[in-house]
């Protein structure tokens, strides 16, 4: 290791004749031992501490060092994250002195922080790049991204020397811009870049003394720039003021995140694409902030959007005019933070019908442009929702609107069939979903003749498609269920059906579509295929027992059950094979029902479930006593899961749903549409609580029997689940006649009733009941 540590110290501190430095060979030979000094620090740290301080000392010097080759650049990112990374180690007293730090702030992160002529060339002249290294944080490092991080990194444990520096810096360089301000704006730019740098995110760097007064800088130095009259000048520091609008958007007040949206909403009409880009991240990322709120009356958390329509619709539609004028700037065609700032409004914002008209007008325009060539998937996607948000939000606020709609889309989507522009299949599907789902029956001679396609083998063959595609059949089963017994369409979508669930890669789409068939179609028209349906999943169960399969049969069997009735579902399983259903109930539904997940599915299987013990034939046999047992057990489980579960998934489906979506480049798959989709369908909408329902069942099956079942739930029902059912029923005020507490673990929920029920006792029955 001496051996090594010593070439690379010498391949630091040589120096060459001015042409071989020119050449830039020196300087990527020493960004490469750069890279190799890190790494040494992040895996060998130990063996590697006794070389650290001359390392230190040598790549500091190197950034000290006049700028003489066109490489430097690099150089210097690789040298201050070596540096970074020192700061943050154990080993941070190497810059701990106030010399050290001084010299630090300001001999490397000031000097880095401030433009270059190179930054302005690739504002100009590239703003998709400059945009992704400055406000996404590109895997390439900038020399400003890298001293941001190496000053974090020594506030991380001398906050207040690095604050103390940096505010005096901060306040030269305010000074210096207020004293020639034409000439000195970069001075200006830099110092919000210092105050982004150490507050980027609060409490990342720990607290104490904070850099600037927060409220006091941004009144005297970010609003001045939002409101000042010429708003298009100093281009790229009107681009860091709204950088730092977007890094603290959430600690900016409501009212004067409003009162300040006017101003921004200007700079959505810039001439300079960094900068209208800008003003549309700002805008795009405030309306998905959320807030941790307390739910009314139960001991719950949630979190809820900080601004709805009732904030920005009288903002929206000059929005919505500035986005569409700058979408038309050349230079700016295809520019996915418009794009996706506009689907935010829409998706938000209640809006005329004009505005309706026009944006509709604009959307279509632009799709038809982009057919040409879709070669930017992330615009593309955000065009889609957009087109969705308008669509959904309008369409159902005022469904005069839908022939416009579908005037305006039916020529562009049937041009991209017709000319099998496959990047857009998916798409294409989803939105005519969609609009078939705001249709009134009887639906056009369009839709039928796209009905007519969708039940094509043909169409299918697309795996990307198979989800859109799903999603538009779903939309005509519930649109005209009554007419899948014409021309042989049924067994069309069987055959469809069956193809899907074959294949472990489609059969989540095949259980999509047949839920769909239950929950819409009546047992006249499904009664004659039934069994060639259970066929299918049965013989498809012999090969594939995974649990998310049998979860998904769980669910479709528990619909058939809850839509026709437990008889229907066990006599149309039976037909197949003899107490077949016995068997399926017995190896796979009791036991995966506890594994249910998804609110409307648990609530579905727990009421189908709760329906074939009190209601069915087969489990009512004194013979299946056990399975009833078992059943019950399984149920009891399943509602007795912690409201953990719950929340955690309510945090999660709180996350920004368009934000998880990823495309994949410019392969054809299936992205699916947060503006496009449709509440899931609830067939038990008259049962609020399933445990509720299961414990006044079971208590009016009891008294039909009275002293039947309590033996059965003593032998065959875990103790806790017994426990748990007789809490229950005690919540619920049911009995289950014959249920006791015997062997059973007593709540502290009891125990509580049961000390308020002694009381009450002492004070009606006196000294009596203290003497018994």
């Amino acid at each position: 290791m001496r051996e090594w540590m010593t070439e690379f110290r010498a391949f630091l501190t040589t120096s060459y004749p001015p042409p071989v430095e020119a050449d830039g060979a020196p300087d990527a030979l020493r960004a490469a031992v750069c890279d190799n000094l890190q790494l040494y620090m992040e895996k060998y740290e130990e063996e590697f501490r006794a070389y650290l301080k001359e390392f230190v000392e040598a790549v500091w010097g190197l950034l000290m060092a006049p700028t003489v080759s066109l490489s430097r650049g690099q150089l210097a990112v690789t040298a201050i994250r070596f540096l970074t990374t020192v700061a943050e180690s154990v080993h941070h007293a190497l810059f701990g002195t106030p010399d050290a730090m001084k010299q630090i702030c300001d001999s490397v992160v000031v000097p880095n922080l401030r433009l270059r002529d190179e930054d302005e060339e690739l504002f100009e002249g590239n703003w998709v790049e400059y945009v992704r290294r400055d406000a996404e944080g590109s895997d390439t490092d900038t020399l400003r991204r890298a001293a941001c991080r190496l000053l974090r990194g020594l506030a991380a444990n001398y906050r207040e020397q690095v604050a103390v520096l940096v505010s005096a810096q901060v306040q030269q360089m305010l000074a210096a811009y207020a004293a020639d301000r034409a000439n000195n704006w970069k001075e200006k730019d830099a110092a919000i870049y210092l105050v982004i740098a150490l507050m980027q995110k609060p409490g990342a760097t720990g607290g104490g003394t904070p850099v600037v007064d927060m409220e006091s800088f941004f009144a005297s130095v970010i609003v001045p720039e939002l409101q000042a009259p010429d708003w298009e000048s100093e281009p790229m520091l009107k681009a860091t003021v709204l950088r730092f609008l977007k890094e603290f958007k959430d600690q900016i007040p409501k009212a004067t995140a409003l009162a300040l949206l006017p101003s921004v909403t200007r700079f959505l009409t810039h001439e300079s694409n960094v900068v209208h880009s800008y003003a549309a991240i700002f805008i795009e990322n405030l309306l998905i902030i959320k807030d941790v709120v307390q739910v009314p009356g139960v001991n719950v958390v949630t979190r809820a959007s900080r601004y709805v329509a009732t904030d920005i619709n009288s903002f929206a539609p000059q929005i919505i005019q500035s986005l569409s004028k700058a979408l038309g700037y050349p230079d700016s065609y295809e520019n996915p933070y418009l794009m996706k700032c506009l689907m935010r409004v829409l998706g938000i914002a209640t809006i005329a019908g004009q505005v309706v008209h026009e944006i509709t007008a604009r959307l279509v325009g632009i799709l038809m442009e982009v057919c040409n060539n879709p070669k930017n998937p992330d615009f593309n996607h955000y065009l889609f929702e957009a087109l969705a948000a308008v669509i959904g939000k309008a369409g159902e606020q005022d469904p005069a609107l839908v022939p416009l709609f579908e005037a305006s889309l039916f020529p562009v989507l049937q041009r991209i069939l017709v000319e099998d522009i496959s990047e857009f299949w998916p798409y294409s599907f989803q939105i005519f979903a969609q609009l078939v789902n705001l249709s009134r029956p009887p639906l056009s001679q369009n839709y039928m003749q796209l009905f007519g396609v969708l039940l094509s083998n043909a169409t299918w063959d697309r795996p990307p498609c198979v989800p859109a595609l799903v999603r538009l059949l779903r939309a005509f089963l519930r649109k005209i269920p009554n007419e899948l017994n014409q021309e042989g369409r049924l067994p069309n979508i069987l055959v469809i059906f069956r193809s899907l669930v074959s294949r472990s890669s489609t059969e989540d789409s095949a259980f999509y579509m047949l839920n769909t068939l239950v929950e819409n179609v009546g047992l006249d028209i499904i009664n004659p295929h039934i069994s060639e349906i259970w066929s299918a999943l049965f013989t498809r169960l012999q090969t594939r027992q995974a649990v998310k399969f049998v979860n998904s049969l769980v669910v479709v069997m528990s619909l058939v059950s809850v839509k026709y009735g437990p008889g229907v579902l066990v006599s149309s399983v039976d037909t197949i094979q003899p107490n077949l259903f016995t068997t399926i109930l017995q190896r796979f539904w009791i036991p995966n029902l506890k594994l249910i997940k998804g609110s409307l599915e648990i609530k579905l299987t727990a009421v189908a479930s709760t329906k074939l013990l009190c209601e069915s034939a087969v489990l009512l046999d004194a013979a299946a006593a056990q399975t009833w047992g078992k059943l019950l057990d399984s149920i009891v489980t399943l509602l007795s899961r912690t409201e953990q579960d719950g929340v955690q998934q309510e945090q999660n489906d709180g996350a920004d749903a368009v934000d998880n979506q990823k495309t994949s480049g410019y392969s054809v798959s299936f992205v699916r549409l947060q503006y496009a989709g449709k509440s899931e369908d609830d067939l038990l909408k008259d049962i609020n609580d399933p445990k509720q329902f299961l414990v006044t069942s079971l208590a009016s099956l009891s008294a039909q029997s009275p002293g039947r079942f309590g033996p059965v739930i003593e032998q065959h029902v875990d103790p806790a689940n017994k426990s748990a059912l007789l809490q229950l029923c005690a919540a619920y005020n049911a009995n289950i006649n014959g249920v006791v507490l015997r062997n059973a673990w007593l709540p502290e929920f009891f125990c509580q009733r049961m000390m308020s029920l002694l009381v009450s006792c002492v004070h009606e029955a006196g000294s009596w009941f203290v003497h018994v």
